[in-house]
């Protein structure tokens, strides 16, 4: 019965040839897609399958007879045959992957040629095309039916020679130069080009290489996924018995959106669709690919995931090639607490701590420490794991950033203050600076300034012990405020990674981040988590929902405060726009741009300023128009 792929309903079936030096992760990238797509790929096997001379070739050791005993014309025939062989042979699933593809073909027999018979590159690509000539109308053909790709390790044929020997063992003086004239073939190939895909490999992890595959692929047949693993980071959990692994999964889960995972059920989902019946009885590495396997396959059924954590890691060796394959995306966390503490916490007699452990230590469990990315010690309060977990968590979601800085004068601030932070900022950041950060937030930030009106707000990074002379000097400088309100908040460098601050100085690192607020100091080489946007949108409803019931609580009193009243309408209005993607800074701009898209009279902004009726009947447009969006409610 013919295959349904070659009906009209279905694309045809097609042949893809990965080709490149030896050690360049050919025969995984291979095994990784084809585990991956099931039925609807083949790998082709080696090319021994396919000629019956293979079998004494490799019986009287395979590398003296490429170099030594056999004639070239003879390895000649042998590698063309079995490629022609390999091309004839016929395969009904949609997609076919060879293992070097037809341009590999005269790549090594250039190779081979100028070894042994000291040729150079030049004269053993005439030599190489001449032994093929007899096979040439065949292998142009079999050339034309695959699509040919390529991985490198570099563009540099020295380089790559030297990365791919560092894999082997032991190196012949012939195998190296064999090597060397290999990778110089073969980069002449690109250039000519004979490979239309080629990957640099570098030092990326093996699944970054098998997403740029697929990147590739994926256009050449649907049955191709398009990505591998794109965009979500793996936190792998270990520790011993009692350790505190399901308690760190279970709140990365609800407090940080993490899928949690079982290691277990990856491994026997993956077993199960490749018809493994045993897969603890396999290696560690086959162990490794089939927990990435199950965990590609989940994220691609649930695209919309990020952050995923599996538990437990309990076999150094399989954690090990987790990490090779894995690379950065991987966060090997090891949580690590005494055998009083395990003890104490385990539900049944303190025997059965002890018996889990042997059990674990005989897998390399507790190895696992020495290449684990982060040390978690668990046997202090949950309060300190959870810290601990919030700043992990947020390594990789909030990227680093080393902020630029602003004089103090391109502020527009009045003069009197210009001269204050200039002051503070050189009592506290001289020879032994006292803080990390300074920026000033607010109206003061963005030349709006008011007097009379507007605090100065200030946002400072520094370490606690520095709380004494900061207050000193802040006390000098009293006078110098002129009456005008400071508001100075100081976060610690640690509290800023973890994100234990509030919503709204979240919201200031997020501008800090992005570039939109330019502190006036910063110490060189700080760097400072940037909070991504939606998160920042996210955070900012707690302040929406505040700012609603303090409108209301302003309009209760029986003192007006017209300034507090309006202030908290302005936040109001910025956090309904925030949700629309609209960032309005400024309070009356906030306030106009509310009143404008909801159709309402937009000089009460400015008339709110002065006019209790007219802030009071501002308020109400804008608290209305956030009820609005509840459920229920009605005017």
């Amino acid at each position: 019965m013919p295959s349904p792929y070659n009906s009209d309903t279905y694309p045809l079936p097609v042949s893809v040839a990965f080709s490149g030096p030896d050690n360049t992760g050919k025969t995984k990238q291979i095994g990784i897609l084809a585990r991956r797509m099931g039925p609807a790929a083949t790998s082709a096997g080696p090319l021994d399958h396919y000629d019956p001379r293979w079998a004494a070739i490799k019986a009287g050791g395979m590398a003296r007879w490429w170099f030594e005993r056999g004639q070239v014309e003879e390895v000649a025939d042998v590698l063309a045959s079995s490629y022609l062989e390999r091309s004839r042979h016929s395969f009904s699933a949609p997609v076919r992957l060879l293992d070097r593809g037809i341009p590999m073909l005269e790549a090594s027999i250039a190779a081979t040629a100028a070894v042994r018979e000291d040729l150079d590159a030049a004269q053993a690509v005439d030599r190489a095309r001449h032994l093929l000539a007899p096979y040439e109308t065949d292998l142009r053909g079999a050339e034309e039916g695959e699509h040919a790709l390529v991985l490198l390790h570099c563009d540099d044929p020295e380089e790559g020679t030297g990365r791919s020997l560092a894999h082997e063992a032991t190196v012949t003086e012939i195998y190296a130069a064999y090597q060397r004239h290999l990778h110089e073939q073969i980069n002449r190939l690109v250039d000519d080009g004979r490979f239309p895909m080629a990957i640099r490999i570098g030092d990326r992890p093996t699944v970054a290489i098998q997403d740029e595959v697929r990147r590739l692929l994926a256009p050449l047949h649907p049955e191709v996924p398009g990505r591998a693993l794109a965009g979500v980071h793996v936190t792998a959990l270990g520790g011993m018995s009692e350790s505190g692994k399901s308690t760190a999964g279970e709140y990365l889960r609800t407090q940080h959106g993490y899928a949690r995972l079982k290691i277990g059920h990856l491994i026997e989902e993956a077993a199960g669709r490749a018809g493994i019946h045993d897969p603890y009885r396999l290696g560690s590495v086959v162990q490794a690919e089939l927990i990435v396997d199950a965990l590609d396959r989940f994220c691609q059924a649930h695209h919309f995931l990020d952050s995923v954590s599996i538990e437990s890691l309990h076999d150094f060796d399989s954690a090990a090639e987790l990490a090779r394959m894995l690379g950065p995306q991987l966060t090997i966390a090891y949580l690590d607490a005494t055998e009083v503490t395990r003890t104490r916490r385990g539900t049944a007699e303190a025997q059965d701590v002890a018996d889990r452990d042997l059990v674990k230590s005989a897998r390399g469990a507790d190895k696992i420490v020495s290449i684990a990315h982060e040390v978690i010690g668990n046997d202090g309060p949950r309060l300190v794991l959870e810290r601990r977990l919030d700043r992990m968590a947020l390594d990789h979601r909030w990227p680093e950033h080393q902020p630029s800085t602003m004089p103090v004068n391109a502020l527009g601030l009045p003069v009197h203050l210009e001269s204050c932070l200039a002051e503070f900022l050189d009592r506290t950041t001289g020879l032994r600076p006292l803080i990390d950060l300074l920026a000033v937030t607010g109206s003061g930030a963005r030349g709006k300034y008011q007097h009379g009106w507007s605090d100065l707000d200030v946002l400072v990074v520094a370490d606690t012990s520095s709380l004494g002379e900061m207050r000193q000097i802040l006390a000098d400088l009293e006078a110098e405020l002129g009456g005008v309100k400071l508001g100075m908040t100081v976060l610690t460098r640690a509290e800023c990674r973890a994100g234990a601050v509030t919503s709204r100085l979240l919201h200031v690192l997020a501008l800090i981040g992005s570039g939109a607020l330019v502190p006036l100091w910063v110490t060189p080489g700080v760097a400072l988590p940037a909070p991504d946007a939606a998160t920042d949108v996210a955070v900012s409803l707690r302040d929406g929902i505040q700012a609603a019931i303090e409108i209301r609580r302003q309009l209760l009193k029986g003192t007006p405060d017209l300034r507090g009243l309006y202030k908290v309408t302005a936040l109001l209005a910025k956090i309904q726009l925030r949700f629309g993607g609209i960032e309005c800074p400024s309070d009356s701009d906030a306030l106009t741009v509310l009143l404008d898209a909801t159709r309402q009279d937009t000089s009460l902004v400015t008339l709110a300023r002065t006019e209790w009726p007219a802030a009071e009947a501002l308020a109400r447009l804008v608290l209305q128009a956030w009820l609005d969006t509840l459920p229920g409610e009605t005017r």
